[in-house]
């Protein structure tokens, strides 16, 4: 069954009576039915244009977290050819939070690595709903190494809301391994493409989001914490979070405006869990556009432009 989430009751409620009237039709194929299905389809579709055309920041936290968003195993599937995964960080573990492998995107070599949320209560244990220990960034580390030795390009999928913030975790360095692979990501000299698919939280996303090109869907998020830590933060009140997440500025149209990321990728009516295919086609377009701009560079200048990017980040303000 479809999720919704509670600013689209009015879509529901449409929804569910295209869905009656689809019953009664299966017994009485009439016109009068038909044209009435047709008519709540079209107001369905006209309400959702309205809704997600003035989405608040909260709500746009609230479409990023939609847990039926296409997650980094959909966008495996879908736009890479002979994905293998390689797994653990050689020191410690495997760590199921962050995934990552190689594999072809249009033909060419890639290493691509992605938080993984999970998709059903097993999965999501399993990947511990996309937050990484450290040894996930370790291997983050291992695989763009591994990409920089053979000149692979490397493309990140962010969607976590933050590092794990376990004792264990933090007993086994989650700072230092944080601040390792995002010092990774400075010194690659191949190109890094990262985007944003669902919620960009803390140096969680950071860590494999320092890119060449730093690439948004249109309803993701990307925050130093998540609303509800900075309201806890700021007001000793988490019921503050949609006050948080404006003053915050975390939508991909206030980030880009800043300079803090390159492009935004649009989304179908209705968010990336409505259609998703058309979602991820969307951003592999975008993937490879980005990545077609450091072709024939070398690795100092692909290196420079990164840097160069970062440090005018607010530079302009």
């Amino acid at each position: 069954m479809r999720t919704y989430l509670d600013f689209e009751k009015t879509i529901a409620e449409i929804d569910g009576k295209i869905a009656e009237l689809r019953s009664v039709s299966a017994e009485d194929e009439s016109a009068l039915i038909s044209e009435e299905v047709s008519q709540l389809e079209t107001k369905a579709t006209r309400n959702l244009k309205e809704i997600y055309g003035n989405l608040t920041p909260w709500q746009k936290t609230q479409v990023a977290r939609h847990p039926s968003r296409p997650h980094f195993s959909d966008y495996v599937s879908r736009l890479l050819e002979d994905f293998t995964q390689l797994a653990g960080d050689r020191k410690f573990a495997e760590d199921h939070a962050i995934v990552g492998g190689l594999g072809r995107f249009r033909g060419e070599p890639v290493v691509m690595i992605g938080h993984e949320k999970g998709s059903d209560t097993d999965s999501r244990l399993r990947h511990n709903f996309g937050m990484a220990r450290p040894e996930g960034y370790r291997k983050a580390v291992r695989l763009m190494e591994l990409a920089d030795r053979f000149g692979i390009p490397v493309i990140s999928l962010i969607d976590t809301a933050g590092a794990y913030p376990g004792i264990g975790a933090e007993e086994r360095g989650q700072s230092e391994a944080i601040a390792r692979s995002t010092d990774c990501c400075l010194a690659l000299g191949v190109p890094h493409v990262a985007v944003v698919i669902g919620e960009g939280g803390s140096g969680g996303a950071v860590a494999i989001a320092t890119a060449n090109q730093v690439l948004m869907l249109e309803h993701a998020i990307y925050t130093v914490a998540s609303p509800e830590a900075s309201a806890s933060i700021l007001w000793r009140d988490s019921a503050k979070a949609k006050d948080a997440a404006t003053a915050m500025k975390v939508t991909a149209q206030d980030l880009k405006r800043l300079g803090v990321i390159d492009q935004i990728i649009e989304e179908p009516v209705g968010g990336a869990h409505r259609e998703a295919a058309q979602t991820i086609g969307a951003t592999g377009d975008a993937i490879a556009a980005a990545l077609g701009l450091y072709e024939g560079l070398g690795r100092d200048e692909i290196r420079q432009r990164r840097h160069d990017k970062f440090l005018a980040i607010g530079r302009s303000l």
